[in-house]
């Protein structure tokens, strides 16, 4: 985790699919923890897991991690994290779903999902003549920057996707198919759906575009613009720093 600074605020996302029996139990008590200790953001439970974005103190967002694993007993372990000069959302919510990421399939299980490839070897893997990319986000994400060669589906939501790929899956035939979305939760689900469908060879970016970003940073090679994020930064360019862009906003 990153290294505290004087009045800073650090963005954390995570997300993990496991068996949360406790998800309605705890969340009253979950949002009432993150009142007292100035956590703001999105946290959404269901039974398939969690998915969250939120933001604090590196101290107070260490208590956080420290409640969660006494609470679920495990620690999560993809977490990727930004500096900020403030609070990017005004309040924290935390919601319980039917799906921690919005397919319309809760029967599909991202304990189920493809193989992930690491960061370090995405580029590379994306610009093998037997892989083809597909950017699983939307297109007001997309609009803002993706990875060269990426098949853009141009949904209007996630629930969109499945029937995307039904409609145009003769175009991948014979090929590895490869996924990217904003931090990993959505390909999780999306490469699990792929397999439910018989398609055998299915891989996604381990982390999602965000870890792609933060662990390659100005190396990155096949990436061009801006990641949309789901907060006030609306967007974070190659250096993991916040963007004003302004092209497309919700």
């Amino acid at each position: 985790m990153l290294k505290e600074e004087a009045t800073e605020v650090i963005v954390s996302t995570f997300y993990r699919f496991f068996k949360n029996s406790k998800y309605k139990e705890i969340k009253d008590s979950l949002k009432e923890f993150c009142l007292e200790n100035d956590i703001k953001g999105v946290i959404i439970m269901a039974e398939e897991g969690v998915n969250a974005t939120i933001s604090g103190s590196r101290c107070n967002l260490d208590k956080f991690f420290n409640y969660i694993k006494s609470s679920f007993d495990f620690e999560f372990s993809n977490i990727k994290e930004s500096r900020i000069g403030c609070h990017p959302f005004n309040k924290i919510k935390v919601k319980t779903k039917r799906e921690i990421v919005t397919l319309g399939m809760p029967e599909i299980s991202g304990l189920d999902a493809g193989i992930h490839v690491k960061p370090e070897e995405w580029d590379g893997f994306i610009s093998r003549d037997d892989v083809i990319l597909i950017d699983t986000r939307n297109e007001y994400e997309t609009v803002l920057g993706s990875f060269k060669g990426a098949v853009d589906p141009k949904t209007e939501n996630f629930r969109d996707f499945p029937k995307w790929f039904e409609d145009n899956r003769s175009r991948f035939e014979g090929k590895k198919i490869a996924m990217c979305c904003t931090g990993g939760v959505r390909c999780e689900k999306s490469t699990a759906y792929l397999k439910s469908v018989g398609v055998q060879e299915v891989y996604h970016l381990e982390g999602g575009i965000l870890n792609y970003l933060m662990k390659l940073g100005k190396k990155a090679k096949t990436w061009y613009g801006d990641c949309f994020v789901f907060d006030k930064r609306i967007a974070v360019d190659k250096t993991n720093k916040q963007v004003f862009n302004t092209k497309i906003y919700r």
